[in-house]
């Protein structure tokens, strides 16, 4: 290379240098915090422990399953995160060594973000405002956090950016829309869907990009549209190759679509719920994003994407414009979660970008109009622009202690108890958890994930609820026994019982991190001695036709159990006696009204149904402590009633009529509106 080509090279990279110069800066000071509060590298999340146990597993040459020896499961977030890590673990990063490699690779990620938003900016804004869009990705807290996580928050988010820039730029300019630049347009669809879910819709916009802008003759145009297309569907194919599902047990767990508590109504009820609180708290700077954003922004944020749309038609980029804007819309897509509250709100910083780019647009929109009563306004664009970079770097120092407190957090609870575990657990433990990241990767140990990310066909029971759970284990006790914990390193009140929690072995607590699920995780030695106590009614009977078990998933499918309505959280396991005094554990549903189902109530004899209920407690009702008054029906027809004292559970035998035969649909009621816990319904003969 000639002394004039190294000078032209030179002379094109220099305006990244002040964006190198800063993410080193900030690097060092986010990582130099965490080492002087732990003495050592860290993570902030426990979810990034699960990202290096799945590098290993690639590393090792069992890629997608958490353990040697174990069913392919989808826990990870990402798909591509694991697989750039896996060759530093090859190379000898091992234990919190891998920390370098993701901080690494989060920082440089966090710096090429940087110069994307000057470059997707530019157009839009004018070249001093794009600044204060770089300068403000540079300011934000939320991605200081992110970066410091080891997670992939801050690749997924460079992707995006990334590939929306492109997309505008092929739309931009038709001179330039060549082989190389539409090799680089479908890498970028595909990088992004494969560093998350969400990444579909930058995969997307570039499929439409390809679609509507075209270079080549119409049947090659399309083959590039659907090459592109096919990023969005590259993770949920794979996923559908290797599991039978394209849905990641992430997304079961997470995500309200396919949720059977949130259906119809209540599913658009959540979403707007999500959605207001995303507009109106955490645009607003309240809560849970108080330390990364000023409180009162919502209007700044919504003024930035109106000024997107300004801007575009202004400059005539209106395609970029569009880009930019579903780039910051699609933080709504994390509304169709459970909850997007979790991890410092990782789920929704990566489309803050569209919004950064979104600032320096109206820094421009601003004082353009300024400038028809004031000419000389216009020079105050990158000022306002980088007074919004100020009001974001203030905040910095809070970001920064927070993420190293968090890290000392995980150190001492998850990362503490994951090498107990490998030092005092016997090899052939299998240990239940609720974070599954940190007690997998330090301990050795096989590990049951109770939440269901790392652990095959798990997710579902736990998305139903903790007696579902319980019911679960009694059958795997039956049926599988060599599956079940022997021990459980949990926080157990995410267990919901303590019921199967035996002799506790460790605490590790730390009561000054809010990152953290609960003050105390514990270590138990596994007790199942319960289990399998509530499978009989106490109420003698005569011979047993059949049986349905409520909470219990298969059971509620053989018998087309309803849910009525059901939500999450109306789940209770009851750990008590029957009336003479012998333990019985069973599981049910609560704030129950209404029951349908069908029993094989066979023929010959006598039928009676029997029916275990207990009256749920209502709150601030004058009638909390009346007895409950259920009836039974078949077809539209009562055939009987019992009356359940308050505070007891109870179990009513009613005759069925003599119509009843076979395989019967019944239901049954609530008189007066109150509520009750359903957990068991047999019928007999005889």
């Amino acid at each position: 290379m000639t002394l004039r080509e190294l000078a032209q090279r030179g002379k094109r990279l220099a305006p990244m240098l002040p964006v190198v110069l800063a993410t080193a800066l900030l690097a060092q000071r986010c990582i130099h915090a965490v080492i002087a509060r732990l003495g050592h590298p860290g993570a902030s999340l426990d979810d990034s422990f699960i990202h290096f146990q799945y590098a290993r597993a690639i590393a090792e040459g069992h890629p997608l399953r958490y353990q040697a020896g174990a069913p392919i499961t989808t826990g990870a977030t990402s798909v591509l995160w694991p697989a750039l890590l896996a060759p530093f673990y090859l190379a000898g990063f091992r234990d919190l060594a891998m920390m370098w490699p993701a901080w690494a690779l989060s920082f440089t990620a966090h710096g090429m973000l940087a110069w994307e938003a000057y470059q997707l900016a530019h157009p839009l804004s004018g070249k001093r405002s794009a600044y204060g869009a770089a300068a403000m990705v540079l300011a934000f807290g939320g991605f200081a956090w992110c970066s410091t996580s080891g997670m992939e928050v801050m690749p997924f988010a460079w992707a995006m950016a990334r590939a929306t820039r492109l997309a505008a730029e092929w739309a931009e300019a038709p001179e330039r829309r060549d082989r190389k630049a539409v090799v680089s347009l479908i890498a970028m669809a595909w990088v992004a869907a494969l560093f998350r879910p969400e990444g579909a819709i930058a995969a997307m916009f570039v499929a439409a990009t390809l679609a509507l802008f075209p270079r080549a003759n119409r049947w090659q145009q399309r083959a590039w549209s659907i090459a592109a297309a096919g990023g969005a569907m590259a993770t949920p194919l794979l996923l559908l190759a290797l599991t039978g599902s394209t849905r990641s047990n992430t997304t079961v767990v997470k995500l309200m679509l396919g949720n059977p508590y949130f259906q119809g109504q209540t599913l658009r009820a959540a979403f707007a719920h999500n959605a207001r609180t995303l507009v109106g708290q955490i645009w607003n700077g309240e809560v849970w994003s108080t330390e990364f954003i000023p409180t009162g922004s919502a209007p700044l944020a919504l003024m930035a994407l109106a000024a997107i749309g300004v801007a575009g038609l202004a400059a005539r980029k209106r395609w970029r414009a569009a880009g930019v804007l579903l780039l910051a819309l699609g933080m709504f897509m994390p509304c169709l979660y459970v909850t997007f509250l979790w991890n410092r709100l990782r789920y929704l910083w990566p489309f803050a970008t569209g919004f950064f780019v979104g600032l320096a647009c109206l820094s421009r929109v601003a004082t353009d109009l300024a400038a028809s009563v004031w000419p000389r306004a216009r020079a105050l664009a990158p000022a306002l622009a980088g007074a919004f970079a100020g009001a974001l770097v203030v905040r910095l120092d809070w970001t920064i202690d927070d993420v190293a407190n968090s890290a000392h957090g995980i150190d001492q609870q998850h990362v503490k108890i994951g090498r107990w575990a490998g030092d005092n657990l016997p090899k052939e433990a299998i240990i239940g958890v609720n974070d599954t990241g940190a007690i997998a990767y330090f301990s050795g140990r096989r590990t049951f994930d109770i939440v269901g990310l790392t652990s095959e066909a798990e997710a579902k029971y736990w998305v139903a609820g903790a007696a579902s759970r319980v019911e679960h284990y009694e059958r795997l006790r039956r049926t599988d026994p060599t599956r079940l914990p022997t021990h459980f390193i949990v926080y157990p009140e995410w267990m919901a019982t303590d019921a199967i929690l035996g002799k506790q072995l460790f605490d590790a607590t730390v009561t000054d991190s809010t990152i953290l699920g609960g003050q105390s995780m514990r270590a138990y030695e596994a007790d199942y001695s319960r289990l399998g106590s509530g499978e009989s009614p106490w109420t003698a009977g005569g011979r047993e036709t059949d049986a349905l078990d409520v909470a219990d998933l298969e059971s509620e499918a053989a018998h087309a159990y309803d849910l009525v309505g059901a939500r999450d959280g109306e789940q209770t396991v009851i750990n008590g006696q029957s009336p003479a005094g012998a333990p019985v554990l069973d599981g049910g549903r609560t704030l129950r009204r209404t029951e349908r189902f069908w029993l094989d109530v066979g023929e010959g004899g006598p039928a009676t149904l029997i029916a275990r209920i207990a009256k749920a407690p209502a709150k601030d009702s004058p009638q909390a402590d009346a007895p409950l008054e259920v009836e039974f029906i078949i077809d539209g027809a009562p055939f009987g009633r019992a009356t359940i004292d308050a505070g007891d559970w109870q179990e009513a035998t009613i005759a069925l009529p003599g119509t009843a035969k076979g395989k019967t649909r019944l239901e049954v009621r609530s008189r007066d509106g109150s509520t009750f816990t359903s957990l068991h319904y047999w019928a007999t003969r005889g």
